[in-house]
């Protein structure tokens, strides 16, 4: 019985020093696997940094170009005479607009558009009025491709009157 016991021993002091072999591999391979995955992890931050870095940077840049586009249309009295033209509301946002940044052409228009406006309130007479409301609207559309055109032709009959009443605007 006694050398059963020690057959008994070794076997399990071999099991024992396989399971340590085995226990010390995997401790092996999981701290490759740990170094590999920590490599990756770095090299996947590298590669965010440099791409939040670029989409960073492409944003800057459209916003610059965005910035720029804006102050230019802004900045054209054009723009601003066109949109004098469209309804009540159209005229106060060009006076806004013209208020931050004068231009000759956007004040002329909205000056002229104003002359209309109130000459288009004196048409709610009836009969006269809507004669009246007529003359308006065309010396309007004519006022409007003027200043799709680029030109400060002032509206006829009162034009001239509307840049001189109104040269405070």
């Amino acid at each position: 019985m006694a050398e059963n016991s020690k057959n008994l021993s070794d076997d399990l002091n071999e099991m024992l020093d396989d399971a340590k072999e085995s226990a010390h591999r995997a401790g092996e391979k999981i701290s490759s696997s740990t170094k590999e995955f920590n490599e990756e992890a770095k090299e996947f931050g590298r590669e965010a940094r440099e791409k939040a870095r670029a989409f960073s940077d492409e944003a800057h840049n459209s916003a610059k170009a965005f910035s720029q586009d804006a102050e230019q249309a802004f900045s054209d009295g054009k723009n601003v005479a066109i949109i004098a033209h469209l309804t009540i509301i159209g005229w106060i946002i060009a006076m806004v607009m013209n208020s931050n940044n004068k231009t000759e052409f956007g004040s002329f228009y909205i000056r002229q558009t104003l002359g209309l406006i109130l000459c288009s309130l004196v048409a709610i007479i009836p009969l006269i009025g809507w004669l009246l409301w007529i003359v308006v609207f065309v010396a309007w559309i004519m006022s409007l491709v003027s200043s799709l055109n680029g030109k400060m032709k002032p509206t006829f009959l009162l034009g001239e009157q509307f840049q001189e009443w109104f040269k405070n605007l």
